[in-house]
């Protein structure tokens, strides 16, 4: 049931469908190579963050799909209270996605360690990951945030239509 401040708001994707087509594109470039489980951790933790229910339910879904069980799906948002469930990589790549999607733990003076996304946790994940697969990630948690931020500004509702 919506109330006036959850109705739908704005058809997006169907006033400007032009703009749908390139952020497909940039979403599917980006999880080239990436393997689809951590794509979709990924994806729903950004999505969580961003409290975007169209693409929380979609990504549940696919994550589901791609075989992540129940219970890694449920701890999710609290990744970081349940290490056992999610590998290192996994781990590191969940916290730079935190750090790119809310821009605002590290400290903003380049002198001292560089922009919103901390050292330690952009080198945590360059551990597991080369520069192509960062720059890939890097990718996606843009998409992720660009889709959440069109899809809950236009209140488009958790499995309605694009």
């Amino acid at each position: 049931m919506s109330t006036p401040e959850t109705a739908p708001r704005l058809p997006v994707f169907r006033l400007a469908p032009d703009i749908y087509a390139p952020l497909l594109a940039l979403t599917q470039a980006a999880k080239k190579g990436l393997d689809p489980v951590l794509v979709e951790l990924l994806l729903i933790r950004a999505s969580q963050l961003n409290r975007c229910a169209f693409c929380l339910d979609m990504h549940v879904t696919d994550a589901r799909k791609a075989g992540v069980s129940e219970e890694r799906i449920t701890l999710l948002s609290a990744w970081e209270e349940a290490p056992a469930h999610y590998t290192e990589k996994e781990r590191a790549a969940l916290a730079f996605t935190e750090a790119v999607t809310v821009l605002t733990g590290g400290t903003s003076r380049p002198e001292a360690g560089g922009g919103f996304v901390p050292d330690e946790v952009y080198e945590r994940a360059a551990a597991h990951f080369d520069d192509a697969e960062l720059a890939r990630l890097l990718a996606l948690i843009t998409a992720i945030n660009s889709w959440n931020r069109l899809n809950v500004a236009a209140r488009t509702p958790a499995g309605g239509v694009l």
